[in-house]
């Protein structure tokens, strides 16, 4: 079942990726959710997330500009390995708080807190408009990659900040999202590199099946967003996905999930 439940949303996902306003991780980690640990959870949207972004590059990669790059992509890519360690210190097993409802005691983590308050931070980011149109102008680009990188590592997060920094940079559409790709896929790789630090010895290789049929999703996902959608809008599923976060958010930080 969740294979199938992971792989539409991959599929979904990838479509609305390029245009949408909000990533593929945003959809599938509440996804994941459902089923893992949170930590595991963010690591295997990171693999998917990874997969379909060397895709992309092959797609939009040429358009990436390079001075950008350098200017955010670097210090993004060192933030998202000291993101991911967060991540992975941040006590699993320790109760931060508990409580008892109907006969049914919850109790919450601290990783499991940390990461509700960024998906509820980053929903709220989506839903208001005027924290949604808030830009940065490129002076601020170094400061943009770490905040965008720290919290691509922590939580997966990244797509709303990087988008803030660097829709002032003077960027066509095609060198945006080029640019855009390849920085997610260089974050992706670094938190991925610090993530196997613990995951490997967790026999990730049990979840193989489920990676590669979403990984496979995405890819045809990305292809069809990338050649049929580039003119659709899609704010209505924009404030939607944003709803769900919320829920999700409050879900997990009240330790029903």
């Amino acid at each position: 079942m969740e294979i199938i439940l992971v792989s539409l949303a991959a599929f979904l996902a990838a479509i609305l990726t390029f245009f949408s306003g909000f990533g593929l991780g945003t959809i599938l980690t509440p996804v994941f959710l459902i089923f893992f640990p949170v930590d595991l959870a963010i690591a295997l949207t990171g693999i998917v997330h990874f997969c379909n972004n060397i895709f992309k590059l092959f797609l939009v990669g040429k358009n990436a500009r390079l001075s950008v790059l350098l200017r955010f992509g670097i210090p993004a890519v060192c933030a998202a390995a000291l993101g991911a360690w967060v991540l992975l210190r941040l006590p699993i097993q320790t109760t931060l708080y508990a409580y008892d409802l109907y006969d049914h005691n919850y109790d919450v983590s601290p990783v499991e807190f940390v990461i509700a308050l960024f998906l509820l931070i980053f929903a709220v980011f989506d839903l208001h408009p005027g924290l949604r149109n808030i830009h940065f102008d490129k002076s601020k680009l170094v400061i943009g990659g770490l905040l965008s990188g720290f919290f691509g590592g922590l939580s997966g997060h990244q797509g709303a900040l990087r988008s803030a920094f660097l829709i002032k940079s003077g960027l066509s559409k095609e060198a945006f999202i080029g640019t855009a790709v390849v920085i997610s896929s260089c974050v992706d790789f670094s938190r991925l590199m610090v993530y196997s630090t613990r995951f490997m010895d967790a026999s990730l290789l049990e979840y193989k099946g489920l990676m590669i049929s979403a990984t496979i999703s995405a890819v045809t996902g990305a292809y069809i967003g990338n050649t049929m959608l580039k003119k659709l809008t899609l704010a209505f599923i924009r404030h939607f996905v944003a709803v769900l976060l919320i829920v999700l958010s409050l879900a997990l930080g009240l330790g029903f999930l």
